[in-house]
């Protein structure tokens, strides 16, 4: 039998009064707590609480933020409803400042109930995530699926959700499409949808499923038409997962480009409004870290210049985004030596060019801080793969697949890559390949939660660097 009223709807209302209700409650117990403000003869400060809880939800809806997250990162959810936190603090502020009625208002309860506002969403955000993901292990909140497909892709799925319990799927039901189609493809692909018919007529009102997935390979695409075609009259999600495993996506997605839909397999997530985030995220968070650095820069620097002399700064030319040259910026940390052969040579242990300072500059990776100059110039970001010199990228863009899809988002200070230890030397052919499927993945994820993520990580595990 079919499932009650879809509860996305009224998780939607839940989810949206929640944060309603959480810029109400910090705005008023903030009042409460701080009794010497001027706020009994009036009703300016319940007007500003009551703009502020209609504009956090309203957002979020602008943001995306009530969309269903069930297989999505929790960090994703949650650099989402920061975003929306920022819109509405955004226009309130302006709303305030257009009314000249900014002066009114404590500075501190606005920024307390601002802060507390966020907290609250986000930690009350992420004990419902891991909740919904220990009941959906347990077999509670689960999205029945129907599969329909090729035996082989059918498996595929199936075992990818067995692996994957907390999101809360589960195969209702298989339609198999195993008949062999080597003499009469026509004819067999007309048997098969005419199966699927008979399913959906039968599923209009009652059924056992609440989506429908179909799995075939991209050559089967007039077979997928017809089948989405025939399901169209089942009220229910379908959802086509194509067999690409012979073909390597970087964060694709689907376009439409001169009246047509196509796939577009190496589509950059930054680009458009997402761009502007990660350029804001740069350039405010950059500034604040390199305020914070500079007194530790000014005394590197003048450690440099008494221990090895000028120049205080080793520049070296390396490949950014879409693969334009860039000038990076590091603290020198060797003494002078020619090139072999024109090429660079990557420090090994006991290398006799790297100076003791330098050597500690390496290995609590302070020889990066002038990278901050490079970001605030909008040529690196905090986070993205790391730069390689160039002659290394020359190597490499023949002898790993996709390696050079790097460079479709900007070089980072750090990555997903460094701080899951894969950083320091790359002269062996499996490491770095293991390194470049890690750069991939970062740019294939994107999200703002991803990046303060690694910022967060870079801490921990980020500065102590155990390679040369």
């Amino acid at each position: 039998m079919a499932k009650g009223p879809n509860t996305r709807d009224w998780l939607r209302r839940a989810m949206r009064t929640f944060d309603a209700a959480i810029a109400l409650a910090s705005g008023f117990l903030l009042l409460w707590w701080m009794p010497e403000l001027d706020h009994t003869e009036g009703i300016e400060y319940p007007l500003v609480i009551l703009a502020g809880s209609l504009l956090l939800p309203a957002s979020g809806e602008i943001m995306g933020l009530y969309k269903p997250w069930r297989g999505r990162s929790l960090f994703s959810m949650l650099g989402v409803f920061t975003l929306g936190w920022l819109l509405a603090i955004a226009l309130l502020s302006l709303f305030l400042v257009m009314t000249q009625s900014a002066v009114i208002f404590s500075r501190t309860w606005m920024a307390l109930s601002a802060i507390s506002a966020l907290a609250a969403g986000l930690v009350l955000r992420t004990a419902l995530y891991v909740l919904l993901r220990r009941l959906r292990s347990r077999g509670r909140n689960i999205k029945r699926v129907l599969l329909i497909g090729q035996p082989v892709n059918i498996a595929r799925v199936q075992q990818r959700l067995i692996d994957l319990p907390y999101l809360g799927y589960q195969v209702s039901d298989t339609l198999v499409d195993d008949t062999a189609c080597a003499d009469d493809g026509v004819q067999c692909q007309a048997g098969m949808v005419k199966r699927v018919r008979g399913l959906a007529q039968r599923s209009i009102f009652q059924r056992e499923f609440d989506e429908i997935w179909l799995t075939y390979p991209l050559t089967h695409g007039d077979t997928v038409k017809q089948l989405a075609d025939a399901l169209l009259a089942v009220p229910v999600a379908i959802r086509y997962f194509p067999d690409l495993s012979d073909v390597r996506l970087l964060n694709h997605r689907v376009a439409q480009v001169a009246d047509m839909y196509s796939i577009d397999l190496n589509y950059s997530p930054l680009n458009g409004p997402v761009r502007v985030v990660k350029a804001l995220e740069d350039r405010l968070l950059g500034l604040v870290l390199f305020v914070g650095f500079l007194p530790a820069m000014l005394v590197i620097a003048g450690l440099v210049r008494w221990r090895m002399g000028k120049p205080v700064l080793f520049k070296q030319y390396r490949h950014g985004l879409d693969g334009r040259r860039f000038r990076i910026y590091k603290f020198r940390t060797m003494r002078f030596h020619p090139l072999v052969q024109g090429k660079t040579r990557q420090a090994h242990a006991g290398d006799q060019r790297v100076t003791r300072l330098g050597a500690f500059l390496r290995h609590t990776s302070l020889d990066e801080l002038p990278q901050l100059f490079n970001v605030l110039q909008g040529r690196m970001s905090l986070v993205g793969p790391r730069p390689h010199a160039m002659d290394h990228n020359d190597l490499y863009k023949d002898a790993i697949d996709a390696y050079m899809q790097r460079h479709r988002v900007k070089p980072g200070m750090t990555g997903w890559a460094q701080v899951n230890g894969l950083r320091g030397i790359t002269d062996d052919l499996e490491l770095m390949r293991k390194r470049v499927e890690y750069d991939l993945y970062y740019i294939d994820n994107w999200t703002l939660g991803l990046d303060l993520k690694i910022l967060a990580m870079t801490i921990t595990r980020g500065f102590i660097n155990r390679q040369p």
